[in-house]
């Protein structure tokens, strides 16, 4: 039986790289995994989710392997004489000998049980040649001065394309056993009971927000819409606080580090700047409204707690992007450059309908839809729960109960279909009292002031779906000068008490 390295002179001979050096590559593998598969068919269901036709380095043994990929699928016998019927125009098989190649594959192939290191080896060569490419398309765009291609650009276009070939270099692992399934299911489990409160997600700081939701989960996109002056905006940074506050790194319940309570918060400010939301967020802590921080209306005591609010918050892991109409793949690529290097425990985007596409499709449904897609991708791929602001249509306006349904999302279809948990921020104070009657009607006067009465401090999140949980109603306390929310057992009203 003639060896494997024997046949290396039959095997075409490998492309140099520009600077002279052969580009990484195995032939005696190629030629080892193929004739593996010659000889036991069977193998090729432990190689499939590890190597295709564009992994081998020598064309002539790609098209090979496709050949008896094809036939092994059909439940087809792939041997040197059934697939020699395919290939015997093949120029590039003749060269090599014909089918005399086939046979000599199968004869001098080695153990079948060394199949699937041979398709690892395979792959991971293919990787690297690929990487070879993206480095060298890199440098050549770099040494082009082309004006309409900036290099910001052109690093944005490098993450996508290295992302892209991370996601390939994954295998797919395919079933798992059921055990997998329920140690998974029971690390999940371990976490929730380890966390205060019992969550399974990170906890957003609101205490009947987690019962309701348990925490916010990895890979979920949650929706979180309101009408303007809801207070949609002023939730998010007051979850992100809260998170980023109680962020603690240390060893996990598996053994692995990463957060033990709170987490890394990256928040894409599409509407309004960095220090604006930082504004926000100080008077939210501080307990001195915007409107005297803008003017530096403010007393010797509230100056020296914003002071000493900005110094607790100085080091908290909260990063902020305020670029304006970002498109959905920028998006991504700064949000797995985040992960990258300072870590992502939870991303946050305001708002949604300010996000891009990647590509102008003239069609508003498909565009959102191509962004929600993108944002459920983001969640998935980076392992984070995701939380996109959305802006309601103004048929909300138009009904006599004005608290926000599913069908009042705009281009609803796409964002209710993508999204894991869809919520809404509604106030009735907000509506009441605009409906304030004229001083000399009496009676509804004294009616509205009831109502007031009743609805002053208080906001309610709805929750209009939850994939895996229960909808509802969670009341929470506002206070209209710190545009802050809090529990309502707790809150501001008569204790002073601030959930920050």
């Amino acid at each position: 039986m003639r060896s494997i390295t024997s046949l290396q002179d039959k095997a075409r001979p490998a492309a140099p790289e520009q600077d002279g050096r052969e580009a990484p590559h195995s032939i005696e593998a190629e030629q080892a995994l193929l004739g593996a598969l010659l000889v036991n068919n069977e193998v090729y269901d432990r190689v499939a989710s590890v190597v295709n036709e564009s992994h081998f380095h020598d064309p002539v043994h790609g098209r090979i392997f496709s050949v008896i990929a094809r036939r092994i699928r059909k439940n087809a016998l792939a041997s040197p004489v059934t697939i020699r019927a395919f290939l015997e125009d093949d120029p590039g098989l003749a060269e090599l000998g014909g089918p005399a190649y086939l046979v000599r594959l199968a004869g001098a192939s080695m153990s079948v049980f060394a199949a699937r290191d041979y398709a690892r080896m395979i792959h991971d060569l293919a990787l690297r040649r690929d990487l070879i490419l993206i480095g060298e398309e890199i440098s050549e765009k770099a040494r082009l001065m082309d004006v309409e291609d900036e290099p910001a650009q052109q690093i944005v276009h490098a993450e996508q394309r290295l992302y892209q070939l991370g996601e390939q270099g994954r295998i797919d692992r395919g079933f798992q056993p059921f055990l997998q399934a329920i140690t998974d299911a029971v690390h999940v489990a371990n976490a929730a009971y380890q966390r205060d409160g019992g969550l399974a997600g990170v906890p957003t700081g609101l205490r009947d927000l987690d019962k309701k939701l348990g925490g916010l989960h990895r890979s979920d996109l949650l929706i979180l819409a309101g009408r303007p002056s809801m207070g949609k905006t002023s939730l998010a940074t007051n979850i992100a606080c809260n998170i980023a506050r109680n962020y603690r790194h240390g060893p996990l319940p598996d053994g692995q580090e990463g957060p033990v309570s709170g987490g890394v918060v990256g928040f894409y400010s599409l509407e309004m700047s960095a220090e604006q939301l930082a504004a926000r967020i100080l008077s939210e802590v501080a307990e001195v409204s915007s409107e005297q921080i803008r003017r530096g209306d403010m007393t010797e005591d509230e100056f020296r707690r914003f002071v000493e609010a900005a110094k607790a918050l100085e080091n908290c892991p909260l990063y902020i992007d305020d670029t304006a109409a970002l498109p959905i793949s920028h998006l991504a690529a700064r949000a797995r450059r985040l992960k990258r290097t300072n870590g992502l425990d939870v991303l946050i985007v305001d708002y949604l309908q300010l996000v891009r596409p990647a590509s102008a499709r003239g069609n508003r449904v498909e565009e959102v839809s191509e962004i929600t897609q993108g944002l459920k991708a983001i969640a998935k791929d980076l392992d984070i729960p995701v939380i996109a602001l959305s802006q309601l249509s103004r048929q909300v306006e138009s009904r006599d109960d004005r608290r926000p349904q599913l069908s009042d999302l705009r281009e609803s279809g796409s964002i209710e279909q993508d999204a894991d948990v869809v919520m809404f921020v509604y106030r009735g104070e907000y509506y009441r009292e605009r409906e304030k009657p004229a001083d000399h009607d009496t009676d509804r006067m004294m009616a509205w002031q009831a109502d007031m009465e009743g609805l002053h401090g208080k906001a309610e999140v709805i929750i209009g779906k939850q994939r895996h949980g229960p909808i509802g109603t969670v009341e929470l306390a506002f206070e209209g000068r710190f545009t802050r929310f809090s529990d309502l057992a707790q809150g501001w009203q008569g204790k002073g008490d601030s959930s920050f």
